[in-house]
Parts: structure tokens; C-alpha cells; sequence
């Protein structure tokens, strides 16, 4: 099979996969609405394929090869991962019509790729793994393209999801469960950090 449609089918099956991207969008989705979302939704597709994309240069295998940058980088999202956690938990017992929090940026959406490890592990798999021998920059570039592609997408079902199951959270007490799940579903992410 062509290493271009394998690239594709791999990058589908990573990035539609749970994990913090997918859980924050439904999550944001159900909490703020599709609208109020958007900036969120499209800084993800842009952060992960500028990480992709930096990949084709090396910057993955820079990690790699120092495993103390790679140690502050994994405590560094496990940090941040489990604030968000936090703070999704926090919205739930504050119940829906108390929660006066903000979506994602779009910048804070690109800027959260830096630290996810999720995004980190397939960029390096799939530039590892689905190279053609291309010159970097054209190989930076179809990375981009087909992270941003696939993930812009994966993306517009999540939020969506999280959109339309937001009539059926209109009790505090479902509210409260589902954004529990959420946090939780956030928090179980880290343990792919150290993995």
C-alpha cells in the first residue's frame, strides 16, 4: 500500500482516538457551544501540524536524544494535563448555569500541542515511521498538511459531539457527572505521558 495512505490512515486512527484534544473539545463543546468553540477547534488542527511539521526537521529526535529535555517536557504536560483536569472537574461541581469559565484561545489550542504528549508520540511515529525521502521542507509541509487535514475533521465531530449532548445535560446532576467523566477521562491521559 501507498506510505501516503498509510500516513493517513494512521494519523485518522491517533488523532481520533481519545485523548486530551478529543476530551477538551467535547468538553468545551457541551460547555460553551459550538460557536464559542471554534477558536479551540481550529488552533488545534494548526498546533498539531506545526508540530508535525517541525518533526520533519528533527526537533522530535531532539527529544529523544536528551532525556533530561525529555523528563521536563513529560512533567511539564503531566502538570498542565491535570490542572485542565482540575479545572473541568471544578466547572461540573460549580454546576452549568454557575460556570463562568472561558474556552480555549486559538493561540492557547496551538500552544497546547507543545505539551501534548499524545500529539508528541504520533507527529514522532508517523515522520519516523511514513517518511518518502522527500527534502525537509516539502516533508515539513505534507506533514502539515495532513495533520492539520485529518485533525480539522476529527476536531469539527468532536466539538459537535459534545455540542449536541449539551440538551441533554441541562440538570446540574448530569452536568456534574459528565464533566466528572470528562476531568477524569483528561486525567487518565497523563499516564500516556511516562509511557
Amino acid at each position: 500500500m501507498n506510505a501516503s495512505i498509510l500516513l493517513v490512515l494512521f494519523v485518522f486512527a491517533g488523532l481520533f482516538s481519545p485523548g486530551p484534544n478529543v476530551v477538551m473539545l467535547t468538553a468545551s463543546g457541551a460547555r460553551f457551544g459550538f460557536r464559542r468553540t471554534l477558536p479551540h477547534l481550529l488552533g488545534v488542527p494548526i498546533g498539531t501540524g506545526l508540530l508535525a511539521a517541525s518533526s520533519a526537521f528533527g526537533v522530535n529526535a531532539l527529544l529523544l536524544a536528551l532525556p533530561a529535555l525529555k523528563l521536563v517536557f513529560q512533567i511539564a504536560a503531566a502538570l498542565w494535563i491535570l490542572w485542565l483536569a482540575w479545572r473541568t472537574a471544578q466547572a461540573g461541581r460549580a454546576g452549568r448555569a454557575k460556570d463562568a469559565g472561558q474556552p480555549f484561545t486559538f493561540v492557547q489550542a496551538v500552544l497546547f500541542q507543545a505539551v501534548n504528549p499524545k500529539i508528541w508520540a504520533i507527529t514522532l511515529a508517523a515522520s519516523a515511521g511514513f517518511g518518502i525521502g522527500l527534502d525537509p521542507h516539502i516533508e515539513a509541509l505534507r506533514l502539515f498538511a495532513v495533520f492539520a487535514g485529518i485533525n480539522l475533521c476529527v476536531c469539527l465531530f468532536w466539538t459537535t459531539v459534545g455540542h449536541l449532548l449539551s440538551g441533554v445535560l441541562q440538570s446540574d446532576a448530569i452536568w456534574r457527572g459528565f464533566m466528572t467523566v470528562m476531568a477524569a477521562f483528561m486525567a487518565a491521559t497523563v499516564v500516556l505521558i511516562f509511557l
